[in-house]
């Protein structure tokens, strides 16, 4: 008998999930082309960014403006809801109870949230040396780039809460499932991100 064929490994909700996993067949290929795309977006967002460092038109630069413990702990907390959402789509594939799949869910928002809280606490302490973005051009690839990735987290956050409302009501049907497996992808891409935000513009401004 021929075994079959997982198109996406290590991203696939297996056997037990029959109807989702040959749904997610055609899904999870769209979504990562989805993600290419957004993957060259960042990518000439941080070529701006490198370019722009030297444009400061005499306004505050990193070692005025950026707070590297609150940076370290915005990435430990990203780390950490990457490490959740991993046990979340654990609990799903192999069928654990739905109170520690929403549990860890759970968990993965507050994380995420908590990182945007933090972020927005930092643009306004940057806002108050006079670090917004019509200052310099460096300022704008700043804002640019990292307010870009925020975004996207928010967006990340409000499509988990969304799946978390429709598990209440419909449970764990397709969709739910398909839906759990494509924000996975995105969750870690972010993380990916932001491990890039973090060496190049916070590490490497403030060496």
């Amino acid at each position: 008998m021929t075994a079959r064929i997982n198109r996406h490994p290590g991203l696939n909700l297996g056997d037990m999930h029959e109807e989702a996993n040959n749904a997610s067949e055609s899904l999870v290929f769209g979504f990562w082309v989805f993600m290419m795309s957004d993957l060259i977006t960042f990518a000439l967002l941080f070529a701006t960014y490198v370019v722009m460092l030297g444009g400061m038109a005499g306004g505050p630069g990193p070692h005025e403006l950026f707070e590297i413990k609150s940076a370290f702990l915005e990435t430990m907390l990203l780390l950490a809801s990457s490490f959740t959402f991993g046990m979340a789509s654990l609990s799903l594939k192999y069928g654990r109870t739905k109170g520690r799949l929403l549990g860890w869910l759970v968990l993965t928002l507050a994380l995420g949230l908590t990182f945007v809280g933090l972020e927005l606490h930092d643009f306004h302490l940057m806002a108050a040396k006079d670090g917004v973005p019509s200052r310099s051009g460096f300022l704008s690839a700043f804002y640019a780039l990292v307010s870009l990735h925020g975004l996207h987290v928010t967006g990340a956050c409000l499509w988990l809460l969304t799946l978390l409302g429709q598990i209440a009501v419909h449970g764990l049907d397709t969709g739910v499932k398909t839906g759990l497996l494509r924000l996975g992808i995105l969750w870690h891409f972010l993380d990916i991100v932001w491990i890039g935000i973090f060496s190049v513009v916070y590490l490497g401004g403030l060496v």
